[in-house]
């Protein structure tokens, strides 16, 4: 008879299958070779053996969160920046002085891979610790040769090193490089010529990221590079409508993008175009908190329209500080006014979908990863309610038992 490694008893399981938690209660959970084995009520627990039983005492038991939007590798802060704006700066003003992403593309270009892996890994630490077992890690602090490839390289090297799944996304047209300043068209051909290929040579690009924002970068720029991307099999995502509505989540949706991110100003238009393309719209409220921005994404049109939301951290030196999906959650509700059933599914299952793992993690079932985390909580929504709440019990990573970080 085969034998499981590991089997919990006794939890109450959030699934994450079906419209929403899934909740199976009380619950088991086996795992084998680093994957889900079994799972499903104790009442049905099949009579296997198992090397290790472990009493979930009652605990819910959820996936691990999937943070799918962080700028995790960067070098330098702006915490300069921040106390000026506080002050009064406006970030125009900080730009026009070579402040902002400019400001980080400098540090940043002074780093060695391994002086960013170094500097990386207390974040990355910080959100495993918090119970996330997936993340996305872009480049766009570099903007040359060179430096996007050591940021995408530390990503590799980051998710290797801890145990945690990292997603890489390709954001070298994040803003247009400081050697081509008022060329952004020409930079974009840089980006198609040189760079990407480059980047996609060593295997670091997972997804090709950009900005619709119709800023420095003309969206049919953006058009060319997304086009590259897709003829060598790579899928695409992009940050838009943040400022103003663009129709930027319409446009993604017409090429099929797995996400369109930010989407304060998005229209109802392009949202039901989300919806009918499967794009998942990617909320960030680190940003709104940190920025004070008054407009929030209209997610009563996200739900007219069925379009799948997801959260994430937007982990970042200048709109989105923070490194704590917990926070994220509650900003999701108080903030945005999801629901906790939305706001878990957005860091769990639909987080998994916007960084192209949709079915194969951020759920609790058979034949997945077994990445789940055990929580003290009276309900799953307390976990949504805690502005910054306690860390898991207990995180599995791919079957290996921690208590976090």
């Amino acid at each position: 008879m085969p034998v499981w490694d590991e089997l919990w008893t006794d939890a109450r399981l959030v699934t994450m299958q079906g419209d929403g938690l899934g909740l199976i209660e009380p619950g088991a959970i086996a795992v084998k070779d680093g994957r889900i084995a079994w799972v499903g009520a104790m009442a049905e627990l099949p009579h296997q053996d198992a090397q290790r039983t472990h009493d979930a005492g009652g605990r819910f038991v959820l996936p691990g969160f999937v943070d799918g939007h962080t700028h995790l590798v960067f070098a330098g802060n702006r915490i300069g920046e921040f106390e000026r704006q506080l002050g009064g700066a406006t970030r125009n003003e900080l730009a026009a002085e070579g402040g902002g992403i400019l400001y980080t593309t400098r540090e940043t270009r002074k780093a060695s891979v391994a002086e960013l892996v170094a500097i990386a890994t207390p974040r990355l630490h910080r959100l495993m610790s918090e119970g996330v077992t997936t993340l996305e890690i872009k480049s766009g602090y570099g903007l040359d040769l060179e430096s996007e490839l050591n940021m995408l390289r530390a990503a590799r090297i980051l998710g290797r090193e801890n145990g945690v799944r990292v997603v890489t996304s390709f954001l070298g047209a994040h803003v247009v490089a400081p050697e081509y300043k008022g060329r952004s068209a020409d930079y974009i051909t840089h980006l198609i010529e040189v760079i990407f290929p480059a980047a996609l040579a060593e295997g670091l690009v997972d997804i090709c990221d950009g900005g619709i924002e119709g800023l420095a970068i003309k969206p049919e720029d953006m058009l060319r590079l997304y086009a590259a991307a897709q003829a060598a099999g790579i899928p695409v995502r992009g940050h838009t409508d943040q400022y103003g509505d663009v129709g930027g989540g319409g446009i993604l949706a017409g090429i099929g993008a797995l996400s369109a991110d930010h989407l304060e100003y998005v229209s109802e238009d392009s949202l039901a175009a989300m919806a009918r393309a499967g794009t998942v719209g990617v909320l960030l409220p680190g940003s709104t908190l940190f920025l004070n921005e008054p407009r929030r994404p209209p997610v009563e049109w996200f739900r007219k329209h069925g379009v799948r939301m997801a959260l994430a951290t937007n982990c970042n030196p200048g709109s989105s500080p923070t490194l704590s999906p917990l926070l994220v959650l509650a900003l999701g509700c108080s903030f945005f006014r999801m629901t906790p059933v939305e706001a878990l599914r957005g860091m769990t299952v639909n987080g998994a979908a916007a960084i192209g793992l949709g079915g194969k993690v951020g759920e609790l079932r058979a034949g997945l990863p077994a990445d789940f985390v055990l929580w003290d909580i009276t309900q799953p929504a307390e976990l949504c309610y805690w502005l910054g709440g306690s860390p898991p019990r207990q995180v599995v990573r791919a079957g290996v038992i921690g208590s976090g970080a």
